[in-house]
Parts: C-alpha cells; sequence; structure tokens
C-alpha cells in the first residue's frame, strides 16, 4: 500500500449513476472513482461502457456488497466468478468488501419422495439476505472470514480490503473487540483494511459512547499502523433513538476530526467521498471531496513542519467532539 506523494491527489469519489454523464463531462482531478462492482456484472452493455469510459480518465476501485465474507453458509461460486470477470476486464487499483455476512441456508421440501404421497427430506437451499449483517467478533467467525477471504484473494490474484461495518445491534458472544477482530483479519488472511471512519462514529454512538469521537479514536489507535489501504467518509441520520448509516448527507464535524487523526496515525491514505441516498448535485460531493484534500494538506502541512508525522488528535478534534 504506497503513499501518496504530497503533489498527488488523495481523494476520491463514489459514482453513482445519476452523475455518470456529468462527472465524464467536467473530468474533475480525483484521485480515483469507486463503484458498486455488482452493478457492472453484466458481461456487456451500457453501464459496463460508461464503467470503461470512467477507467480511461481515472483509477477504479471495485467496492463489492454481496460476497458475503463471514456468511457460515459459504461463498456464492458465480458471484465470485463474476466479480473475477470485471476485475480481470477493469484492473481495478482496489477491490474491496465488508467484515459482515449475508448469505444462510434454509431447508426446504424436496417434493415427493420415493413412495406414493411421500415427500422428500428436506435440503439445504442457500438465500441471502441482501443486506450487510455484523459478525460476531469471536475466534471462531474469524478463522471462518480468514478461509473466506483468502479464497476470494486467490481466485482474483490480489488481496482486497474488508471495510468495518455499521451495525444497530452487537453479537453478546464478542470475545474480542472489534479493532482486534480486523487487525487479526489482515495479519491472518494477508488482507488490508478499508477504515470507514463514519461507521466507527455510527457505532459509538449506538453503543451510547459518553465521548464517541474519543472512543473512535481509541479504536483507530488500537489498530496496526500498516493495515490500512482506504478510507471513507460519508453521512449519516441520527433518528434520536439509533443512528442509520445511510450515506445521504455531509461529513459532520467530528466524523471529519476522526479523519485527521486517521491521517496521523496511517498517513494520507486513499479517501473516498461516499454518497448513496437522496443523492445532491455533482457539485455538493466535489465540495466534499475539496474538504477532505484540505484536511490532507493540512496534515501534510504539519508533518512537513515537524520533520515526521505528528501526534494523533490535536485542537481540532478537541474542539469538534465539543461540538458532538
Amino acid at each position: 500500500m504506497t503513499l501518496s506523494t504530497p503533489h498527488d491527489p488523495v481523494v476520491g469519489l463514489g459514482w453513482r449513476q445519476p452523475h455518470y454523464q456529468a462527472l465524464i463531462e467536467q473530468s474533475p482531478r480525483l484521485a480515483f472513482i469507486e463503484v458498486h462492482s455488482e452493478n457492472f456484472f453484466a458481461a456487456g452493455g451500457a453501464a459496463l461502457q460508461v464503467l470503461q469510459a470512467g477507467r480511461e480518465r481515472w483509477p477504479v476501485s471495485l467496492h463489492c456488497v454481496g460476497l458475503g465474507l463471514g456468511s457460515a453458509a459459504g461463498l456464492d461460486p458465480g458471484h465470485l466468478e463474476r466479480l473475477a470477470a470485471l476485475v480481470e476486464r477493469i484492473d481495478p487499483v482496489r477491490v474491496s468488501d465488508h467484515a459482515s455476512f449475508a448469505r444462510g441456508q434454509v431447508r426446504v421440501s424436496a417434493g415427493p419422495g420415493p413412495g406414493p404421497g411421500q415427500a422428500g427430506d428436506p435440503v439445504p437451499m442457500p438465500v441471502h439476505a441482501n443486506d450487510l449483517l455484523p459478525v460476531a467478533f469471536t475466534h471462531g467467525s474469524l478463522a471462518l472470514m480468514v478461509r473466506q477471504v483468502q479464497q476470494v484473494q486467490e481466485r482474483l490474484r490480489r488481496p482486497i480490503l474488508v471495510e468495518n461495518l455499521s451495525a444497530c445491534v452487537a453479537w453478546a458472544e464478542a470475545d474480542m473487540s472489534e479493532a482486534a477482530y480486523l487487525a487479526a483479519l489482515c495479519r491472518h488472511s494477508g488482507c488490508g483494511l478499508l477504515l470507514d471512519v463514519n461507521n466507527l462514529y455510527v457505532n459509538a454512538l449506538n453503543d451510547g459512547a459518553p465521548a464517541p469521537l474519543q472512543t473512535v479514536c481509541e479504536t483507530i489507535d488500537a489498530l496496526p499502523a500498516g493495515i490500512v489501504g482506504e478510507i471513507h467518509l460519508a453521512g449519516h441520520r441520527d433518528l434520536g433513538d439509533i443512528v442509520i448509516d445511510d450515506h445521504g448527507s455531509r461529513v459532520i464535524p467530528p466524523v471529519w476530526a476522526a479523519y485527521e487523526h486517521a491521517l496521523r496515525r496511517f498517513g494520507t491514505v486513499p479517501t473516498l467521498i461516499e454518497w448513496d441516498t437522496d443523492l445532491p448535485p455533482l457539485a455538493v460531493l466535489l465540495d466534499e471531496v475539496r474538504l477532505a484534500e484540505a484536511v490532507v494538506a493540512q496534515v501534510r502541512g504539519a508533518d512537513a513542519e515537524a520533520g515526521g508525522l505528528p501526534a494523533p488528535g490535536g485542537a481540532r478534534a478537541g474542539r469538534a467532539e465539543a461540538r458532538a
């Protein structure tokens, strides 16, 4: 995972269908664009042509939502093969999915059995939840996810990144922290971490942390410095009794502060502005990109003045915590 030089752009943009044409026409200076892989699984067609046009202008990061890396029912071989074909066609700079499960099994009747009027024995049938469901942070689920991440990497012939999840519930069976789980996953499978800073903040709020930004920064500090290959930034919706990671608004000040803390911890890692619902005009997203690049420039400036990476945190983090 190579860090950018001071003159390279660091921040990329999640490219969604309403902005396909506008982004190509404007061709802003971006570090990369990121798309959801499953939207481009068809062997041809207009969507794939658009993605190839984007690939001619920017590096492409493929972000998956359907592998279900932590699913006890196993990976869907067809899904993995379609992803492998897309990777071969696009040659992305990164491929990622989530530390989640999605697939399970139900037992269904096999129909009439060998005798008249008899039903056959129930057979297992895979089902897909079409959602990113949280895994328990246990050694058992870790071993399963390590095996399946390795399976994906062997098929794609490259390491992938795995993203920390936002969740409204937590498993009581957890026997390690989220940071320890993610660090062990990267260490044992050879994958990297896609660090979603907003997800950390959403989870701190849903857990009722008295100082959510401090909790996020402590989680960041507990992660090994060399494992983060990309950072995600997004907005969320606070409904009072629950916080939803809906990617439908601007990044809020405490999340910007956590992002700055992460950059001081991990270096100027490639960063994505992620916006998936209630999409605003493209100009709003590009303004978020500029704000993120400003944080990058601030950290790089402090690094240059100090002759090395400054200490995590800082006055800006403290001011944001006071507003949170």
